[in-house]
C-alpha cells in the first residue's frame, strides 16, 4: 500500500444519504499516513436536523478514524460550517483527535500550509444564512438525481462517473464567479500572513494550483466527486480522485439502502 505523509479529507458529511462511505473507507485503506487532517462538514449537523440517515459505513468510517488515532496517527479536525457546533470544543482532544479552528501544517519540504474549512470566505454563509440553507437543500437534491442518473448509466452500460453537480459549477457562470472569488479571498489571507499556501474545502471543488508563488489545494468532497488531497513523503501536494474509478459503487448502495432513513 501507498504510504503518504498526510491526507486531508473535508466535506464527508456524514449523516446523510449522500455520503460515500464506502469509497472512504477504500481510499483510508489503501492509504496509511503519519497524520490525517479532517478540515470540516466531517458530519453534517444541517441535514440530520432534518432527518437522519446513518449507515453502518458511516460508523465504520468514525470507527477507522478512531482506531488510526489510537495506533498512534496524528488527527487533527476543524470544524466546518455543517459541524460548526464543534466549534464551542476548540482546544479539545476527543479519542486522541484534536480540535482545531485552523492549523499551520509544515509539510516534508519545509513549506508551511494554512489549514482551514474556508466557510469564512463565503459571503453567503457568513452573512446570508438562510440563502446557505437553501442552496445546501438545491445542492442535495442534485446530488440524489445523479444517483439515479448513475444508476442509469451503468443499467445502460455507460463506464465512468459523471457528475451532475460538477457540470452545473462547471457551466453555471454564477458558480464560477463564487468559486474563484472564494479562491481569490483565501490566497489573499495567506499572502497576508506569510504562510507557503492553503489546503481547504467548502466549496465541493477539488482543486490544486499555483498563484504567485502560493499554493491554493482545495480537498473537493466525498459527497459528489470523492477527493482527497495527500502529501507525499517528499512533501509534494496531490489531488486524488477516487471517485473517478469506482462508480458503481457509488451508486449501488445509495440505491439499495433507499427506505433506510431514520426521520429525527
Amino acid at each position: 500500500m501507498p504510504r503518504v505523509r498526510s491526507l486531508f479529507l473535508s466535506d464527508i458529511h456524514l449523516g446523510t444519504r449522500a455520503c460515500q462511505a464506502n469509497p472512504l473507507l477504500d481510499f483510508l485503506r489503501e492509504h496509511p499516513a503519519e497524520n490525517l487532517f479532517l478540515i470540516g462538514d466531517i458530519v453534517d449537523f444541517w441535514a440530520m436536523k432534518r432527518s437522519i440517515h446513518w449507515t453502518p459505513a458511516q460508523n465504520t468510517v468514525v470507527q477507522k478514524v478512531l482506531r488510526r488515532a489510537r495506533h498512534g496517527e496524528r488527527i487533527i479536525f476543524i470544524p466546518g460550517n455543517h459541524d460548526e457546533a464543534l466549534r464551542e470544543y476548540f482546544g479539545t482532544v476527543f479519542g486522541d483527535i484534536e480540535v482545531h479552528e485552523e492549523w499551520v501544517h509544515q509539510a516534508a519540504d519545509g513549506k508551511r500550509y494554512l489549514l482551514i474549512h474556508g466557510d469564512e470566505f463565503d459571503q453567503v454563509t457568513m452573512h446570508h444564512r438562510w440563502v446557505a440553507l437553501l442552496g445546501d437543500a438545491a445542492y442535495n437534491i442534485l446530488v440524489r438525481i445523479n444517483i439515479l442518473i448513475s444508476w442509469v448509466r451503468r443499467n445502460l452500460g455507460r463506464t465512468g462517473y459523471w457528475s451532475l453537480a460538477g457540470f452545473a459549477k462547471r457551466r453555471v457562470k454564477k458558480a464560477l464567479e463564487f468559486i474563484n472569488g472564494f479562491e481569490d479571498a483565501v490566497i489573499r489571507s495567506v499572502r497576508q500572513r506569510g504562510l507557503d499556501g492553503v489546503i481547504c474545502g467548502h466549496i465541493h471543488f477539488a482543486k490544486k494550483y499555483q498563484i504567485d508563488g502560493l499554493t491554493y489545494a482545495n480537498c473537493g468532497d466525498w459527497v459528489d466527486s470523492c477527493t482527497a488531497i495527500v502529501e507525499h513523503l517528499d512533501g509534494q501536494l496531490e489531488v486524488v480522485e477516487w471517485g473517478a474509478a469506482r462508480p458503481v459503487e457509488l451508486t449501488a448502495s445509495l440505491l439499495a439502502e433507499g427506505e433506510t432513513e431514520c426521520v429525527s
